[in-house]
């Protein structure tokens, strides 16, 4: 997901550099030109009709084939580039600071043949993903297959302590770890915030959230979506461009009920929208708009004033800041208080 974060694969192709994405979600969304979908299963909103439609019009493979035979396909045209790609590149779910291994954790075993392959293995990770010893990796693991899907899928697992050693005839000549902040030093000075960098990347959040169930993936427009996106995404891209990701939640909490490692997240997008106001990054419109909502709410005559067409006007023409990022609002014809009344005859 970090070379997602930092559009690695478009500045290589930009610089004549070819790059295949191995594991069978990312290589999918790769022919379809697409970002990921979701953290862990990036082609997760696609049938086994759409991806069979979509290898016949890249690969030119018959129509209508079954997921076995759209995998053997994708099986096939990899295993032909692992023995001519001069690097490999792979992330890490975390490094183990005690050894200077980073541990890998995958579905397919594409990361161990990207590792193992190619001469040069490079590394790029985030810097948050640093944890103390190998007896930490015992706690860490398991969260993360457990979470990530419920299911014994991501088994396997494996240690990387370097380049092949003397005498050793698998592995790469060399190796390299890229720790990338791209704003998450910032974060870690936010004692409020830093929790966020708990993160293990499991996807629960977005499983669980029915924002993300609602909307998607793709319409967070960034690299990490759901709750935990909603969440970095303002302190990684800038709070004033992307602070209404904030927004995009009902807080219900059931985000921070199934996190792995126990993170705040319904509080830290509360976080978020206080400190874009704090910052100065609400409009006076924004502001206009929540002191005469406060008002309205707290007087029942004031909430029952005006016709349907009236309230809609308001909020979506007159304070045009509602439908920047989302649909326009459509009130009822009558408020609860008035249906109660005519209900009852009072």
């Amino acid at each position: 997901m970090v070379t997602e974060e930092i559009h690695l694969n478009a500045f290589l192709e930009e610089n004549g550099i070819e790059i295949l994405e191995t594991d069978l979600g990312e290589y999918i969304q790769q022919l379809d030109e697409e970002p990921p979908y979701h953290i862990v299963t990036p082609a997760m909103h696609k049938s086994k009709e759409d991806i069979a439609k979509l290898f016949h019009d890249k690969l030119k493979t018959a129509p209508g084939l079954s997921p076995t035979e759209l995998t053997l396909i994708a099986r096939q045209n990899m295993r032909a580039k692992y023995p001519e790609a001069e690097i490999g590149i792979t992330g890490a779910n975390f490094i183990i600071a005690e050894t200077g291994s980073i541990a890998l954790t995958e579905n397919e075993g594409n990361g161990r043949l990207c590792a193992s392959y190619p001469k040069t293995h490079v590394v790029i990770t985030g810097l948050e993903k640093v944890i103390p010893s190998l007896s930490d990796l015992a706690l860490f693991w398991p969260l993360l297959a457990t979470f990530g899907t419920g299911q014994r899928v991501t088994s396997y697992n494996s240690i990387i302590s370097g380049p092949k050693q003397p005498g050793e005839f698998d592995g790469p000549d060399e190796m390299y770890v890229i720790l990338l902040d791209n704003g998450r030093t910032n974060m870690l000075a936010n004692t409020k915030l830093r929790e966020s960098l708990y993160c293990i990347r499991c996807g629960a959040c977005l499983n669980a959230c029915p924002v993300y169930k609602n909307i998607g993936g793709h319409s967070y427009g960034t690299t990490y979506s759901g709750p935990i996106g909603a969440v970095i995404t303002p302190h990684l891209k800038g709070l004033n461009d992307w602070k209404h990701l904030s927004y995009a939640s009902s807080l219900c909490g059931n985000c921070t009920e199934v996190c792995a490692v126990k993170i705040n997240l319904h509080e830290l997008l509360l976080e978020n929208r206080s400190e874009a106001v704090e910052q100065g990054f609400a409009t006076w419109s924004e502001k206009l708009a929540w002191k005469a909502w406060k008002k309205a709410s707290l007087n029942r005559g004031l909430m029952n004033i005006g016709n349907q067409k009236l309230k809609n006007w308001v909020v979506n023409k007159a304070f045009k800041a509602w439908t920047v990022h989302r649909d326009v609002l459509d009130f009822s014809p009558k408020t609860f208080n008035e249906r109660w009344k005519a209900e009852k005859g009072l």
